[in-house]
């Protein structure tokens, strides 16, 4: 008895969430798409939870605007497939909006966290992904001769969702809510690394976007002898970078500029970027043909062969076009790419409200991740996938229910039956405590 007991307590709601948040921010650069399991699972549990009353459905003003959105994209999406007929032939395409779907009852089971405890899990699973994905990069890069790609097995996937986590590690760090600030640093610049052995150029450029993000929020702390420090702290890290990734860099720029050379001199759309040029005019093409509802979800690597073939004389195939939202603009039309904006429109409004009122660390925390993933997503959007990935759908809904949990939501009670003493840790520093002030929202 006393074993079940004991077997009981390590099981009681709040850890369960502990161990499922873990797994969230720890598994997508390391094992890829584990983390669509792990959230569609959380998430199918979830809506039992709430369906047979172990869980109550937890609204506020920021999670129902979101959610709207996020229906908002579901249904367009729907409507097109319906208008063009296509509603049975699109339908194994349509089932990964599910993840979408989720959103609400995610967010009501996640919320009865306790929010100090959340951050920490949050800051030191991304720590470890850090360290674990410079490993696998290292491995790759070196000893197989090949991008690193983690445990993604893409190179850009593995690249935008190690973003997010590198920019949580530096978040933690510069908002003092974290002790382990060097080890955060450190493992910051590792996630960095990685990210430059994955030799994906776009997220260099939202790695950069977002570090001038983050370090804007928390300019305040960043004052006097932290100015000093921060500016030492960069100096090193350029040092670093430049020594680690100095070849892979100048490489892939001179890549870049070599496919620049040979589309507009030669006309070859046979490199990289004659490949995302191409696939450009061939969906600018397919969104002038139906311009309100687009073809459907399913229509997409039809219209890309045909569309080759027809106006580049190639046989090329790929599974969208290299542009989240003129993806959307093909497969849904102006609903679609209306109501995709839409969610991150309104998630960085949410983030805006709170960076703009609130002093309260954890909340200022909540919206630095929001402010994270728009930026990252939306960067690296413009040349590659926004929506559509399982790994990315899975994390961008991690990401925006714990950020809008953090930042504008209030812990859900359990019900009365289930109710446990809470699991609760200090984890703010002394020195951040007397800023952990009631919201101004």
């Amino acid at each position: 008895m006393n074993r079940l007991s004991s077997a009981r307590l390590q099981l009681t709601p709040s850890r369960i969430n502990i161990y499922f948040s873990t797994l969230c921010f720890f598994f997508p650069p390391v094992l890829g798409s584990v983390v669509s399991f792990v959230f569609n699972g959380g998430g199918l549990w979830s809506v039992l939870l709430i369906v047979f009353k172990k869980r109550r459905f937890n609204t506020d003003r920021a999670m129902m605007a979101l959610t709207i959105a996020i229906y908002a994209y579901c249904a367009a999406n729907l409507v097109a497939s319906i208008v063009n007929n296509a509603l049975v032939q699109d339908a194994p395409r349509l089932i990964p909006l599910v993840t979408f779907l989720f959103f609400p009852v995610s967010y009501s089971t996640w919320s009865i966290s306790q929010k100090t405890t959340l951050v920490r899990i949050i800051v030191l699973s991304s720590l470890a992904a850090c360290f674990i994905a410079l490993l696998l990069a290292v491995a790759q890069q070196y000893w197989v001769g090949m991008r690193a790609k983690g445990g993604a097995g893409n190179a850009i996937v593995f690249a935008e969702v190690l973003c997010l986590a590198v920019m949580v590690c530096v978040a933690g760090a510069l908002s003092g809510i974290e002790r382990h600030r060097i080890a955060l640093l450190c493992a910051a610049l590792g996630g960095t690394i990685a990210i430059i052995y994955s030799e994906t150029r776009i997220v260099w450029l939202a790695l950069l976007i977002a570090g001038i993000a983050v370090l804007l929020i928390n300019q305040r702390r960043l004052r006097g002898r932290n100015a000093v420090r921060l500016l030492l702290l960069l100096a090193a890290v350029g040092v670093v970078v430049a020594a680690v990734g100095f070849q892979t860099i100048s490489g892939r720029i001179e890549f870049l500029r070599a496919d620049w050379n040979a589309l507009g001199a030669q006309g070859h759309y046979d490199t990289s970027l004659g490949f995302r040029v191409a696939l450009w005019e061939i969906g600018l093409k397919a969104f002038r043909e139906t311009p309100l509802f687009g073809h459907g979800v399913g229509a997409t690597q039809f219209l890309i062969r045909q569309g080759f073939r027809d106006q580049f004389g190639m046989d090329a195939g790929f599974n969208h076009f290299h542009n989240g939202f003129l993806t959307a603009l093909v497969q849904a039309g102006l609903l679609g790419a209306v109501t995709l904006a839409a969610i991150f429109v309104v998630a960085a409004t949410n983030a805006t409200m709170v960076l703009r009122n609130s002093t309260d660390p954890i909340e200022r925390f909540g919206a630095t991740m929001i402010v994270i993933v728009v930026i990252t997503y939306l960067t690296s959007g413009m040349t590659g996938i926004l929506v559509g990935h399982d790994i990315l759908d899975s994390v961008l809904m991690v990401f925006l229910v714990s950020g809008t949990y953090l930042a504008c939501g209030r812990q859900a009670p359990l019900p009365q039956h289930q109710a446990f003493p809470p699991v609760t840790e200090d984890v703010l520093p002394p020195e951040m405590k007397d800023q952990a002030l009631p919201s101004t929202q």
